[in-house]
């Protein structure tokens, strides 16, 4: 697949993202975007990472701009640093795709680019090639403590004895922020726990946790209060319970709104809806899939207003009173405020367990078809839009209402939900779906992926 840019950035095969297209990319961002005070620029630790940044690092120098290299570093920490900066910013990731694959998340000083940005950027390609850095290029400097300060929000807004007592797993892998999730944790007054440090780049979806991840967590648990890690870039948050159940991010992101005293919440439609049978807000705004449209929809709100996706990314636009001291704002998606916020209310509720039986009983399971091209999965969307009878009917279920917000959203006779749509940013095909137990829904997607993948 060659490389796509869009809201979520540039991203493509590692062998496609040559050093002319890197810095095509990032010279139209440049001229196209507020750069205020420069660039700074971090990475995960997939192998093609380091020579990307320093493409991305030299492009910057060569267009002007005065760089910063954040080293690795998670996301919403680089993205933290760079708007109190007032700086752009350009991560260096392919989140949670394979490490044959990479890309670049790009922000401005204000945060996540938006939908007016790229048409913007796209219209700026290609750019001249670039001048040399060595001549017309500012200083390159280094940054230390990026990935401190986000650890230093959390704690100063909820305490060294937030979490103590706690006995909590880090699953490793490759995380970029994994010595940054033990240091926090015992920081609020846990004991963290290491398990499964990967130096090799495992990529990890919080959204699709794979069969052989939920086995592992499974067999890591026994003694733990609770297991927790993120994707590779550190965005998305991943939580499972003292048994090794992962709890999906929507809970994540329903109960931590709550804690913090959020009045709206903005979420996409793949969320399940317990933010509107809780009662717990006085508002519920569904967009489209995607940060850029959530953030577009909580700055048209205003107010005490929180977003949140299904994946766990969870999104702050007010200044929140955490159980210590205030809480900044940070409108991009962060993995650490929810981890934090969903252990605490569990400490207090008497673990993990006893928080999420007290949320209403609707639960999600996601799952993907990998490596299936656009050009494949958009005339199956089509045609199941057109429709969705002979699917269903394999699945004993009958269509009620629809949403086609994003992609095909069916609520059923039966009071679940099946929600598909193809990525905006991998060549795969997205299924979603909703039900009265988690049971439940794991069944209705394993039926619902073995009959769209026969029908690919």
């Amino acid at each position: 697949m060659a490389p796509k840019f869009g809201t979520s950035g540039l991203r493509g095969l590692v062998t496609e993202l040559t050093p002319d297209l890197v810095a095509a990319h990032i010279h139209a961002f440049a001229a196209a975007c507020p750069m205020g005070s420069g660039i700074w620029v971090g990475r995960d630790l997939r192998p093609s990472s380091p020579a990307l940044a320093e493409v991305v690092l030299s492009a910057a120098q060569a267009a002007g701009l005065a760089t910063v290299d954040c080293g690795a570093v998670p996301t919403p920490a680089l993205a933290l640093a760079a708007m109190q900066a007032g700086a752009a910013a350009v991560m260096v990731t392919g989140s949670h795709i394979p490490a044959d694959r990479n890309g670049l998340k790009f922000y401005t000083p204000l945060g996540e680019i938006t939908k007016a940005h790229e048409a913007a950027i796209l219209a700026a390609l290609p750019r001249p090639a670039p001048a040399d850095p060595a001549i017309h290029g500012p200083a390159r400097r280094q940054a230390a403590g990026v990935g401190a300060a986000w650890r230093a929000r959390i704690l100063a807004a909820f305490g060294p004895q937030a979490l103590a007592g706690m006995r909590i797993g880090v699953w490793d892998h490759s995380a970029v922020s994994r010595d940054l999730l033990a240091e926090t944790l015992a920081g609020l007054g846990a004991e963290p726990v290491p398990l499964g440090r990967s130096e090799t780049f495992v990529p990890v979806d919080t959204e699709a946790v794979s069969d052989q991840a939920r086995a592992a967590l499974a067999g890591w648990a026994p003694g733990l209060a609770a297991i927790l890690s993120t994707d590779g870039d550190g965005d998305r948050p991943l939580l499972a319970d003292g048994t090794g159940a992962v709890i999906p991010g929507d809970i994540l992101g329903q109960i931590t709104a709550a804690a913090l005293g959020a009045e709206i919440v903005v979420t996409p439609v793949s969320s399940n809806s317990g933010a509107e049978a809780s009662g717990a807000f006085g508002r519920v705004i569904r967009t489209k899939i995607g940060s850029p449209f959530v953030i577009a929809a909580m700055e048209a709100a205003g107010g005490k207003v929180a977003g949140y996706e299904a994946n766990g990314g969870f999104l702050l636009g007010f200044a929140a009173q955490g159980p210590a001291g205030m809480l900044a704002p940070l409108m991009t998606r962060d993995s650490l405020l929810p981890l934090v916020a969903v252990l605490a209310e569990a400490r207090k509720a008497g673990g993990l367990s006893a928080l999420i039986s007290r949320q209403p009983a609707r639960f999600t399971a996601t799952d993907r078809l990998e490596n299936t091209p656009p050009e494949a999965t958009g005339p199956l969307l089509a045609r199941l839009t057109a429709d969705p009878a002979p699917l269903l009917a394999g699945l004993a279920e009958t269509e009620a209402a629809r949403d086609l917000t994003d992609g095909l959203r069916l609520t059923l006779a039966s009071g679940r939900v099946l929600h598909l749509r193809p990525s905006g940013n991998a060549p795969e095909f997205r299924l979603y779906a909703e039900a009265e137990t988690p049971a439940a829904a794991r069944a209705l997607l394993e039926a619902a992926r073995a009959a769209v993948a026969a029908r690919l």
